[in-house]
């Protein structure tokens, strides 16, 4: 049987593993760990785009959004 196998798989085998990553820093509420959302989910947009997925890179550009929107605001409220 043939492997359906498509480009750039270890770019999002990356994005996957930073996403665990991130979501096991949360868990432990490690300061930053928006930050490697950020990373993680800005892989899945390079991806989703480059396999022409809409829906993976509008879900991922989304959080990635939501994140730095996030962040700004939280900058701004402590100056």
């Amino acid at each position: 049987m043939k492997r359906n196998e498509k480009p750039y798989q270890t770019v999002a085998w990356l994005g996957t593993a930073l996403l665990v990553f991130a979501a096991m820093l949360a868990s432990y509420e490690v300061p930053g760990f928006q930050y490697a959302f950020i990373c993680a989910n800005s892989i899945w947009v390079f991806v989703g785009i480059k396999w022409k997925e809409t829906t993976v890179w509008v879900l991922n550009g989304t959080l990635t959004c939501i994140y730095v929107v996030g962040e700004i605001t939280k900058f701004l409220g402590e100056i």
